[in-house]
């Protein structure tokens, strides 16, 4: 991903690891500063997801991975059956910090499996820090082919909604739904992008603009109840949204408002398609009614955080004294509402997924 740091174009991804450090774009800073924030510890990394210093699907995967290796390396000993103690409990301690997103269960199963050969608490070690980076660099790939498969269903001039950030925050790099964006705006198609807010935490707002900023897409950025009115006037073509977890029967789980806005591309005779690696694919589970949806804090919702007059950051509430609210993070978009699936391997009817 790059970015203009003091004028200077940069590439960064969404998190790395060097040496036993991991580095992460401090999402909830942006848009307005810019900041990497380094973990030391793997339960700093684990608090780093829980609290979203990074957040989406595949970033939280890839995250996870290194903080499975992190954790492996902080172990002092050469106790090998001590050492699996260890890292099982790291295991449910990162499982433990979004239950919704299926990329963080995946890539944990996928550094638990990954370090089987070792017999030693060192080579298990070295297992783990290979194992990481080969899940981010992969990651990576599966959404730059995303953004090559995906970007087939843009014409030139196409207006495109999208929902919350699924861009390159929300992965090691490249971004989902905003992966065919990007490589349509490459090659000279010139999308518009219609960005929703994304309420409570206005990750439309605040992250999906700020990427489509640096990379000169033109966008405008509409609350979260105008996307009906626009759709209504025929001035949305298309819409490409991400998923936290896909089901086996093409159900789709992704930031709360999705449904609603997946209703309304039915009604309104407008395609609606998901971008999402194969890691987000969880076919234990039978249909999104199987999938435990997060409810954050409701204090999202009773406070904003924002710039104020003297370009200080700061929270002001929103909300009556005394009042209550729910926070349900996530919905669930039932199969029949889904165009097509773009994943790393293709575009697919949701009910025929590749396995």
């Amino acid at each position: 991903m790059k970015v203009k740091i003091n004028g200077k174009q940069e590439d960064f991804r969404t998190v790395w690891m060097e040496n036993s450090v991991i580095f992460m774009i401090d999402q909830p800073k942006l848009p307005h500063k810019f900041e990497i924030y380094r973990s030391k510890k793997y339960r700093w990394t684990a608090n780093a997801i829980r609290n979203m210093i990074v957040r989406g699907a595949p970033a939280i995967g890839a995250t996870a991975a290194f903080g499975m290796a992190q954790a492996a390396f902080e172990f002092k000993g050469d106790n090998f059956l001590e050492f699996l103690g260890h890292m099982d409990n790291a295991k449910k301690i990162f499982k433990d910090t979004r239950p919704t997103a299926y990329d963080l269960f995946y890539s944990i199963d996928r550094m638990m499996n990954g370090m089987r050969p070792a017999t030693s608490v060192e080579e298990a070690q070295e297992l783990l820090k290979k194992a990481s980076q080969r899940y981010a660099d992969e990651s990576a790939e599966r959404c730059r082919r995303i953004g090559e498969i995906g970007e087939k269903l843009i014409e030139k001039g196409s207006k495109i909604l999208t929902h919350c950030n699924a861009g390159a925050l929300g992965c090691v790099d490249y971004g989902t739904a905003l992966a065919p964006i990007r490589f349509g705006k490459y090659h000279g198609r010139e999308p518009f992008v219609f960005v929703d807010e994304t309420r409570p935490r206005c990750q439309g707002s605040m992250l999906t603009a700020w990427e489509l900023s640096q990379e000169d897409i033109e966008y405008s950025i509409i609350v979260d109840n105008a996307a009906g009115y626009f759709m209504r006037k025929g001035e949305i073509d298309l819409i490409i949204v991400g998923a936290d977890r896909i089901a086996l029967n093409g159900d789709v789980v992704n930031k709360i408002g999705t449904y609603e806005k997946a209703v309304l591309a039915r009604e309104n005779e407008i395609p609606f398609y998901v971008a999402a690696p194969q890691s987000t694919f969880d076919f234990s589970c039978k249909t999104g009614k199987d999938v435990r949806i997060e409810e954050r804090d409701e204090e999202e919702i009773l406070y904003m955080w924002g710039v104020d007059q003297k370009k200080e950051f700061n929270r002001v509430r929103i909300a009556p004294d005394g009042a209550v609210a729910r926070n349900p993070a996530f919905d669930v978009t039932p199969v029949e509402y889904v165009s097509k699936i773009i994943t790393e391997k293709g575009v697919y009817d949701p009910e025929d997924l590749p396995g």
